[in-house]
């Protein structure tokens, strides 16, 4: 309560005058909260974000804001700031994220567009791409989201201790991940550019708008198709394999006419993708069993079938991936397994 008068105080002061309600909008995985203000004038509304100087810093977030902006993407735009008590005053890009359009418009058309428009945004950040701005999503940041699966999923959520010979196996495919994840062409990577992060801006003329994307403080310099993974591999929300991959091959297309550095044949560069999907997937069971044993958040627990779901297709594929399969399939015996071998 302490800290909620502390930003009720900080907003009073910085805007002298003016009367408001406070309201939660949203809450992340992190320490940061986020809360509506919503004036009596009938002034357009706010958004106050929340980050305790001892568990969050607000400058990242404000350093990938302006870079983000300055490639033209649609970020919430900063009004105020207390670095100190760990306050930001944002526009409001609104309540509506991809993921309640999607789901209560059941369209595929209109989901064709919208994710059309997070392919442009999130082009228009990579072409903006340089090194030596970001954090590099490097092998040891990589490795250590690998980690969180022993940890966090098999010991701690499946209660399964791993044999010597089953850690040595889980290793040796940990290093095969990782070599095809560092060879990939590097750009920014927003690093969570998925549904829940997307927010649905419908401008006056109703032709469409660049997403109102949020959430982006841990991003870097990595592996191109990461992105595409949390988009499309969203763990939130499952779409058919031939709409992913149509909208894989326009993005992949629109990218080479744009001089992005994808790879020149489209196999290439799905394979990255793949194996990228491996190394996302595998770290968001681990953060998910994580949030749920360390932090008590149970809400993420719902959305792990269908993560490992995305890790046993692309195991099923990959030759090289099958000890991890067989691992999978001791964690959770699956009773009918099909898929194609490439």
């Amino acid at each position: 309560m302490q800290r909620l008068e502390q930003l009720r105080a900080w907003l009073a002061s910085t805007l002298p005058g003016q009367a408001f309600d406070l309201a939660p909008a949203s809450a992340d995985a992190s320490f940061r909260r986020y809360f509506r203000a919503t004036f009596a004038d009938g002034s357009p509304s706010r958004i106050v974000m929340d980050a305790p100087p001892e568990k969050e810093d607000v400058r990242p977030w404000l350093h990938v804001a302006e870079l983000f902006r300055a490639a033209g993407a649609h970020v919430p735009e900063v009004l105020a700031q207390d670095l100190e008590q760990g306050f930001l005053l944002l526009s409001d890009l609104g309540s509506t994220t991809y993921l309640q359009a999607l789901k209560t418009q059941d369209d595929p058309q209109r989901a064709a567009h919208l994710y059309a428009d997070a392919l442009g945004s999130l082009a228009a950040i990579q072409c903006a791409s340089r090194p030596g701005v970001l954090p590099e999503y490097d092998r040891a940041l990589l490795l250590r989201e690998l980690q969180l699966f022993p940890e966090w999923y098999v010991a701690r959520h499946k209660g399964v201790t791993l044999t010597e010979a089953e850690t040595a196996t889980l290793n040796a495919t940990f290093d095969k991940i990782l070599a095809s994840n560092l060879a990939e062409p590097q750009v920014f990577v927003h690093r969570d550019y998925h549904s829940r992060n997307l927010m649905l801006l419908e401008p006056a003329d109703g032709l469409g708008a660049n997403p109102g994307i949020i959430d982006f403080q841990d991003a870097v310099y990595g592996p191109i198709s990461y992105d595409l993974v949390s988009l499309f591999k969203d763990a939130y929300i499952r779409w058919d394999e031939e709409f992913i991959l149509d909208l894989l091959i326009r993005y992949w297309e629109t990218a080479k006419k744009l001089g992005l550095p994808v790879r020149e044949e489209f196999a290439d560069f799905h394979r990255d993708f793949e194996w990228m999907g491996v190394q996302r997937h595998i770290k968001v069971l681990g953060i998910f069993a994580r949030l749920y044993h360390r932090d008590g958040k149970d809400g993420y627990l719902a959305d792990m079938p269908l993560v490992m779901d995305y890790l046993r297709r692309a195991c099923k594929r990959y030759r090289d991936l099958g000890p991890l399969l067989k691992l999978l399939d001791r964690l959770e015996p699956e009773d009918v397994q099909v898929g194609y071998t490439f």
